[in-house]
């Protein structure tokens, strides 16, 4: 069955109504008519079996059938970003959603090659946003990522989050294979998983060695991805697929 997101300020049980793109999508792309079924989820666990009950020119409206809920996953991985050239950050953002992460920070470090301003980075921010609302809508996905305001590493660490583990992907001589460090954390912590992980993945070229002491100052730990040199956006998807494997 087709998805359909529902922002949370818009989740109505029992006045369900899509409006805007989606319902442009689904009355002239998926061309859906009355008495047809679908799928409605709201990015926060919620979903809603639903079977269309009019359709207009403004909005689509749905009549709920059966309503579940999906709990959260067991870690909530963030991923920090660095933004790569070209449209590799789409690429990113759609595999985090797919792999699980619970939010995505785009990251403007010292190498990095693009260059926002105020108002380009809103609209990044927003179209990176809405690649993740598809990502969601396709691999059945209930919890949305939230993709952050792009922001320099020194603005994440001063918002002070807190995360039980916190990794930098680096190409130093004594990074750690992520494998012994979660072996670590396991046997400092009498084997209870962390339930938040924060990941950060470099630009083109690496963080720079300031970058990198900023980030072992603040907590994270060095990981070595092997003795091949990934690209960005593999580097990425390397990260959290091992992550989900080990922590979700």
């Amino acid at each position: 069955m087709h998805r359909f997101y529902l922002a949370p300020a818009e989740w109505h049980p029992d006045a369900l109504r899509v409006a805007g793109s989606e319902a442009h999508h689904a009355r002239n792309v998926l061309r859906i008519q009355p008495g047809d079924k679908a799928v409605l989820f709201n990015g926060a666990g919620r979903e809603i079996t639903a079977e269309v009950a009019s359709i207009n020119s403004r909005e689509v409206e749905f009549r709920k059938v059966h309503e579940a809920s999906t709990p959260p996953l067991r870690c909530r991985i963030t991923l920090g970003q660095a933004i790569p050239k070209g449209k590799n950050m789409d690429l990113i953002v759609q595999k985090a959603v797919e792999i699980g992460a619970a939010e995505i920070v785009p990251i403007v470090s010292d190498r990095t090659v693009v260059r926002l301003d105020h108002e380009e980075a809103a609209q990044k921010q927003t179209k990176w946003q809405t690649v993740a609302i598809e990502a969601a809508k396709q691999c059945g996905q209930n919890w949305l990522p939230q993709v952050g305001a792009p922001r320099g590493l020194a603005q994440l660490f001063g918002e002070r989050q807190s995360f039980d583990l916190q990794l930098i992907g680096s190409l130093q001589s004594d990074a750690l294979h992520l494998k012994q460090i979660l072996a670590d954390y396991s046997a400092t912590h009498e084997g209870i998983r962390p339930a938040s992980a924060l990941m950060l993945i470099g630009p083109e070229g690496d963080f720079t060695p300031a970058e990198l002491n900023l980030a072992r100052s603040h907590g994270c730990l060095p990981i070595t991805l092997g003795p091949i040199i990934l690209r960005v956006e593999t580097a990425a998807i390397y990260c959290l697929s091992v992550l989900s494997y080990e922590l979700l």
